[in-house]
């Protein structure tokens, strides 16, 4: 069983079905996608999501019916500038991807923190999913 599904695809399919990354090309919604690397420890789901260049306050995270969205808006401001430009190659496209998560996933202690252009997630696990493996003795 997969914990974490992308579109219904789950993770493994979406790592090994879509090689090489796609960052920047669009998904069937018509956003641009970001590329996404998912690491799973015993405690936790740990995704990273590609995006340098972005402010936090751009990023919208939210869960709603076991779907984890994760939407990024570079929001214009319209300010008074003395000098024209003549060139501008930095683009800002917004992009949204959207993940299913299972009932193994602690929704309500998700995390998240932006460091170095990525944005990092943590998807804690439910203390049922956390159990160790249990040597069992034979009498």
């Amino acid at each position: 069983m997969s914990i974490l599904k992308q579109n219904n695809i789950s993770v493994f399919d979406e790592l090994f079905n879509a090689f090489p990354s796609n960052f920047g090309s669009t998904i069937p919604s018509g956003y641009p996608t970001a590329a996404v690397n998912i690491h799973e420890t015993t405690d936790a789901f740990h995704l990273e999501l590609n995006a340098p260049g972005r402010n936090k306050e751009d990023f919208a995270i939210n869960v709603d019916k076991g779907l984890l969205t994760i939407s990024f808006e570079k929001k214009e401001t319209n300010e008074e500038k003395n000098y024209k430009t003549i060139r501008k190659e930095f683009t800002y496209k917004s992009f949204k991807r959207t993940f299913s998560i299972d009932e193994n996933i602690n929704a309500d202690g998700i995390q998240a923190r932006y460091e170095n252009g990525v944005l990092k997630l943590l998807l804690p696990k439910k203390e049922e999913v956390k159990s160790a493996p249990k040597q069992i003795a034979i009498n």
